[in-house]
């Protein structure tokens, strides 16, 4: 992890890991709440973003299951294997990765109350990689 200055009690982070291609993804919670903890700010929103245009950044019950419905319901919406213009224009073969990442978003807010984030029992933040090759 990479953290930098603050004012006012703001906090900035980055964190680089590979994610496997076409879903590959992993529970940030742990680093996100870490990063909280050490900042001290009571209250406030822990925004968690990423660069690029092929992922995702979203809360899910980090169990398999739910996963896989997850992975099925992009298939359906924004399957592989038909015509977007994005592949013609730059020959990637990514255009669903777009769509996706465009359907889930690249980021998300979460709030904070007395130091600490407000999350679910079962709902974790997660990161996902949506291209066609690991990331």
């Amino acid at each position: 992890m990479k953290q930098q200055g603050a004012e006012r009690g703001a906090r900035q982070a980055s964190w680089t890991f590979a994610l496997e291609a076409e879903f590959g993804y992993r529970d940030i919670t742990p680093e996100v709440t870490e990063l909280v903890t050490r900042s001290g700010v009571p209250t406030g929103a822990a925004i968690v973003s990423l660069k690029g245009s092929t992922g995702a950044i979203t809360t899910i019950e980090y169990e398999k299951g739910a996963l896989a419905d997850l992975r099925r319901a992009l298939d359906q919406v924004a399957p592989v294997d038909i015509e977007y213009a994005h592949n013609a224009a730059y020959h990637d073969g990514n255009g669903f990765s777009h769509v996706r990442s465009a359907l889930l978003k690249t980021s998300i807010s979460v709030p904070v109350i007395e130091g600490r984030l407000q999350l679910g029992t079962w709902q974790q933040i997660i990161v996902i990689n949506l291209d066609n090759r690991p990331r």
